[in-house]
C-alpha cells in the first residue's frame, strides 16, 4: 500500500503548529507565575524524555544508508534535539574507555 509521505508531513506540520500554539497559550496563562512555569517546563521535559527514550531510540536506523539519510536530514533541516549533558558525558566516557582497550 502506497502512503503519501508529503501528506503525512503536512499533517505532522499542522499538528506541531497546534501543539506550539497550545504551549504558547499555556505560557501566557502562567505568565509571572514562576511555579506554574516550572511545572510547564517539567511536563515538557518529561514528554521530551518519553519521546526520546521510547520512540526516537527505537526508530534510529540500523544500517549505514539509513544513518546517512538521517544525518543529511538533520544537517539540512536543523540541529539535533537537546541531548542531556550527563548522557553525553557518559557516552564520551564509554568511547574513551573503548579506545583504551
Amino acid at each position: 500500500m502506497y502512503v503519501d509521505k508529503s501528506f503525512e508531513r503536512e499533517n505532522l506540520s499542522q499538528k506541531l503548529q497546534e501543539i506550539t500554539s497550545a504551549i504558547g497559550d499555556a505560557v501566557e496563562f502562567c505568565q509571572g507565575d514562576t511555579i506554574a512555569l516550572l511545572s510547564l517546563l517539567r511536563k515538557l521535559e518529561m514528554l521530551h524524555r518519553e519521546i526520546c527514550d521510547e520512540e526516537f531510540q527505537r526508530s534510529l536506523p540500523d544500517n549505514r544508508h539509513g544513518l546517512y539519510a538521517l544525518l543529511r536530514e538533520i544537517e539540512s533541516e536543523g540541529g539535533w534535539p537537546y541531548i542531556e549533558r550527563m548522557r553525553l558525558k557518559d557516552l564520551l566516557s564509554n568511547l574513551e574507555a573503548e579506545s583504551f582497550e
